[in-house]
C-alpha cells in the first residue's frame, strides 16, 4: 500500500497549506510537500518566520509536527503572537469579538494616548490571521470603567450593530460602587442630558431639554460608607450613569468630575457587568456577564 503523503488545499491566503497525516519533522515533512521549492527556500520560510503550525508561527526545523495537524506557509511573516494588556478575549466570531476590559484602558486612540488601547492589541490580534483584517468600533467605555464591550470585525457587522444598537441590544447592566448608604432599595432616573463647553454632562428636568436618559437602578448591598448599585440603561447616552448618581446624592466612587469626594478603591467604580444582543448576521441572541470587581466587595466589608 503505497505511502499517504501530505493532502495539499486550496485557500485563499497562505501560499500552501498542507494537512499532516502522520507524526514528523517539519522541514523534511515541507521539502517532501513543496516540490517546486529549493531546500534553501524552505528554510528561508521558516527562518523569516512564514510557516505557521495550527497558526502558531514555528522557526525550528525539527519542530515535531502530528498527525491532524495543519501547516500553512505564508505570503508574508506572520505578525508576532499578541500579549493583551488588560484585555481578555471572550468570545471571537468571523464578525465580532466580546471583550472585558480593565480600568485604565482606552477603548481606542486619544490625542494624548494611540499605542496602549483595547483597539490596538485586537488590530494586532486579528491581523496575526491576515494582515489586511481590521477591527472597528461598534461602542466605547470611558477609560475608568472596566467590563464588556463589543467590536466588529468587517463594516458590515458594524454598521448593522450600530444603525440598530437599541433594537438589538436586549439587555446592558453596569454595576457601581457609590458614596454613601442608599435609602431606596429600587428606582428610575429620567432627565435630558446636556453638555457644557467644557465637556461636562448635567442633567435638566425640562422635557426635552437634550437627549432623553433612563437609568433603572436596584440597591444589592451597603453599609453607611458605600452601596453597591445595579444598573441598566433603557438609554444610552454619555457618561449617564455618572450624572444619574449624582443626581440622586450618591456619586461614584473616584469620580470626582461629577462630585466623588474620595477614591478608597483606587479606581472609578463602574463596570459593565452584562450585555445581551443579537449576534449581527446569524441573529441569535448572545449573552455575556462577568463577576463584579474584587475592589468593590471589599469595600463593602469595612
Amino acid at each position: 500500500m503505497a505511502k499517504k503523503g501530505p493532502t495539499p488545499r486550496k485557500k485563499k491566503g497562505p501560499l500552501f497549506t498542507f494537512d499532516v497525516h502522520e507524526t514528523t519533522e517539519l522541514l523534511p515533512f515541507l521539502m517532501d510537500s513543496i516540490k517546486s521549492k529549493s531546500r534553501n527556500s524552505i528554510k528561508s520560510f521558516l527562518t523569516r518566520g512564514q510557516v505557521v503550525v495550527n497558526d502558531e508561527p514555528v522557526t525550528k526545523h525539527s519542530t515535531v509536527i502530528k498527525k491532524g495537524q495543519t501547516v500553512k506557509v505564508l505570503k508574508t511573516p506572520a505578525p508576532s503572537k499578541v500579549t493583551f494588556n488588560g484585555l481578555k478575549i471572550l468570545h471571537e466570531d468571523e464578525d465580532i469579538i466580546v471583550v472585558e476590559k480593565d480600568s485604565g484602558l482606552l477603548s481606542m486612540a486619544s490625542d494624548k494616548e494611540k499605542e496602549q488601547t483595547a483597539y490596538k492589541q485586537l488590530t494586532e490580534h486579528v491581523k496575526r490571521e491576515q494582515l489586511k483584517n481590521r477591527v472597528f468600533i461598534v461602542h466605547r467605555l470611558d477609560r475608568d470603567t472596566s467590563g464588556i464591550m463589543v467590536y466588529a470585525k468587517n463594516e458590515e457587522a458594524k454598521l448593522k450593530l450600530q444603525d440598530n444598537w437599541k433594537d438589538m441590544v436586549k439587555e446592558r447592566t453596569y454595576v457601581a460602587l457609590v458614596e454613601g448608604y442608599v435609602k431606596k432599595p429600587e428606582g428610575k432616573i429620567e432627565s435630558w442630558l446636556k453638555e457644557t463647553k467644557t465637556f461636562l454632562m448635567y442633567s435638566s428636568q425640562r422635557k426635552n431639554d437634550g437627549k432623553h436618559a433612563v437609568t433603572h437602578y436596584k440597591k444589592l448591598k451597603g453599609n453607611k460608607y458605600f452601596s453597591l448599585m445595579e444598573l441598566e440603561l433603557e438609554t444610552g447616552r454619555k457618561n449617564q450613569i455618572r450624572v444619574h448618581m449624582q443626581d440622586i446624592g450618591h456619586p461614584i466612587v473616584g469620580d470626582k468630575k461629577y462630585g466623588a469626594t474620595s477614591n478608597q478603591i483606587g479606581r472609578l467604580g463602574l463596570h459593565a457587568k452584562a450585555l445581551v444582543f443579537e449576534h449581527p448576521t446569524s441573529g441569535k441572541v448572545l449573552k455575556f456577564e462577568t463577576k463584579i470587581p474584587q475592589a468593590f466587595q471589599k469595600a463593602l466589608q469595612k
